[in-house]
């Protein structure tokens, strides 16, 4: 005979929740990644909230441009730009303008678990080299005492040359001698206008007067060169990093550094000759400098010709 069956339902577990998501979690040691809360449900696109999870996932110096994240996920470039813009409005992504080895600008992309600007995560220290046992110090043989060495005889002080003039020792005179800081009253006035001005364009390029007085010999080669003020202003706010570490001046020294050519000057234009009338009698207008005929009528060498009314009657009585 079979064992007694109970028809009944099963008990539920009085923790699990009567409805919703119940969670199945498994203890992970490799290949995981943490991800805060507040990005995991962060409200809005759920394509936003992926590529973070993907960029956090990767190891320090993989790519995460657009054309690389297309080509993990499915969706566009319009997507994947349209989160990494969101992610770097939000504080999770920034992209710096450093300078690297040769002077080359490039742009360092920097992801961070909790929004904020901190240092990136330092790398892990590197452990210690086991040391090796110290050998026995071989002995040491006795060095005999070093001879004394008299010091040389002090040579006689000689009396410094006199000026005839003035019977007096010259002044020496110094090496170096210091430079003296340029004076922003010196400074061409257009120059200092146009650097001044530069803070109307871009809120950041803001300058003392020191660094006015500064650049002003270079802005006043600039335009001597014939370099106009609206151009050189473009020139020095266009393309700027989107964060500024130190002072703009270095930043517009570097981009004034080296002055242009001057402009060559204007080529003159061919003269224009004036419209004439052909005197040959089929009246065409031609340029020419002198009234004359056109280079389809015969020149005219004082004798005359019939016209074509007379070389078609010439015609027609041959003909009968």
């Amino acid at each position: 005979m079979a064992g007694p069956q109970s028809n009944a339902p099963l008990r539920a577990d009085a923790g699990a929740p009567s409805s919703g998501v119940i969670h199945v979690r498994t203890r992970l040691t490799a290949d995981f990644t943490v991800i805060a809360n507040a990005l995991a449900q962060r409200r809005g696109s759920a394509v936003t909230v992926g590529v973070a999870a993907y960029i956090l996932s990767l190891p320090d110096g993989a790519s995460v441009s657009i054309a690389a994240l297309c080509e993990h996920f499915t969706e566009g470039e319009i997507l994947i730009s349209r989160a990494l813009r969101e992610l770097e409005e939000a504080g999770y992504l920034e992209r710096r303008r450093e300078r690297g080895p040769g002077g080359l600008i490039r742009t360092r992309t920097y992801f961070y678990d909790v929004p904020g600007r901190g240092l990136p995560t330092p790398p892990p220290p590197t452990p210690p080299r086991p040391r090796r046992p110290a050998a026995a110090a071989p002995a040491q043989t006795p060095r005999p005492a070093p001879t004394p060495v008299r010091p040389p005889a002090p040579e006689p002080v000689r009396s410094a040359p006199t000026t005839p003039e003035t019977g007096a020792a010259p002044t020496p005179k110094p090496l170096l001698a210091p430079a003296s800081p340029p004076s922003l009253a010196e400074a061409d006035p257009q120059a200092v206008v146009i650097l001044a001005s530069l803070r109307i364009v871009d809120p950041r390029l803001i300058l003392s007067a020191r660094e006015v007085a500064q650049l002003a010999p270079t802005v006043t080669r600039w335009l001597a060169a014939g370099v106009g003020a609206a151009q050189l202003t473009d020139l020095l706010t266009t393309r700027l990093p989107d964060h500024i570490q130190s002072r703009p001046a270095r930043l517009l020294a570097f981009r004034l550094s080296e002055p242009p050519l001057p402009a060559p000057d204007p080529v003159a234009a061919p003269a224009v000759l004036p419209w004439q009338t052909c005197d040959g009698g089929c009246e065409r207008a031609f340029r020419g400098a002198e009234p004359g005929r056109c280079r389809d009528c015969p020149p005219d060498n004082g004798v005359t010709t019939a016209g074509p009314a007379s070389i078609h009657a010439d015609r027609l009585q041959t003909a009968c």
